[in-house]
């Protein structure tokens, strides 16, 4: 598997603190490692769009597509509660 980011993605993650990057760039090779390691704590999270979502920090999530062998993320920022 690969990952593969939209501009919306980059905007965020751009915006995001250090420690929120950081935090990220350690998840992202726990997915490309495998994908239900409980730490991600990945779940599908819009079943209809096939938009799977995973865990950064505490309140903080990514959203991604799985296409072929590419996790192409969405998203990054805070848990929508």
């Amino acid at each position: 598997m690969k990952i593969a980011t939209t501009s919306r993605f980059d905007r965020c993650f751009a915006a995001a603190s250090v420690e929120k990057r950081k935090a990220f760039d350690k998840q992202s090779k726990l997915l490309l490692g495998n994908l239900r390691h409980p730490s991600l704590r990945a779940k599908k999270y819009d079943e209809a769009n096939d938009l799977w979502q995973a865990r950064v920090t505490g309140n903080w999530r990514f959203n991604f597509l799985i296409q072929g062998d590419t996790y192409l993320l969405t998203y990054i920022g805070p848990h929508p509660k």
